[in-house]
């Protein structure tokens, strides 16, 4: 990838991240903006509202980072296990190992707290449901075998990025909890999704520049003859 793309890449990125964490973080947190807005404290309010504005810019940059980890790891285990298969196996098992931990240890469940608990299986379902469909588009518009890639990514990596916020005991943890997913599953569907556009753009770009560079060896040749 250019640098040019990797910057466009980069900074919508980004913009995925602040906005998608200030919208929810807006609606999550409506309790704690509302009471500014009753007082009468705009300022408080706008920078409450870009603090998660902020907050959305670092999910984005720790979701390009796991992004790009990843596709080492994935590189790394199809030479580890030789085959893309079994490759994909050791993934599915990778997977089911991953949600089994969330459910039983991470979540922390109760049955005395039936709210919350409709809160995790609906943020589970979120995971999941967001991941499939994700999965299922990149699968389609690139190869099928890329299918149980990027449903490991998308649940396994993305998990790996929420875990700072599972592992949260302050009172507000369920607050964060919520707040912080939607923007690395928003950020992560759009990396996995559009790198390929990036990476043809690039190929194209980097196409035009060897064109641009032949034209101009060949117009210096012809100038060295007329001489």
């Amino acid at each position: 990838m250019t640098i040019r793309n990797w910057v466009k890449f980069f900074l919508r990125a980004m913009a995925i991240g602040g906005s998608i964490t200030a919208i929810v973080g807006l609606i999550v947190r409506w309790d704690f903006f509302f009471g500014y807005i009753q007082e009468g404290e705009i300022w408080q309010f706008l920078g409450a509202f870009l603090w998660m504005i902020f907050l959305g810019f670092t999910m984005s940059v720790i979701a390009q980072m796991g992004f790009f980890a990843y596709l080492t790891v994935h590189q790394f285990g199809v030479n580890l296990f030789r085959t893309l298969t079994l490759w994909n196996w050791v993934q599915v098992l990778i997977i089911a190992v991953v949600l089994f931990d969330l459910v039983f240890f991470r979540f922390q469940l109760t049955k005395e707290d039936t709210g919350r608990t409709f809160l995790y299986i609906f943020l589970l379902l979120t995971l999941v449901i967001v991941s499939a469909v994700t999965a299922y588009f990149k699968a389609q518009w690139t190869k099928k075998h890329a299918l149980i890639s990027a449903l490991f990514f998308m649940i396994v990596i993305t998990t790996l990025e929420w875990l700072p916020a599972l592992m949260v005991t302050s009172g507000n943890k369920d607050e964060w909890v919520t707040i912080l997913l939607f923007p690395l599953l928003a950020v992560n569907a759009f990396q996995l999704l559009v790198l390929p556009k990036y990476n043809k753009q690039s190929d194209i770009d980097k196409a035009k520049l060897d064109k641009r560079r032949n034209e101009r060896k060949k117009a210096k040749q012809k100038s060295s003859k007329a001489k």
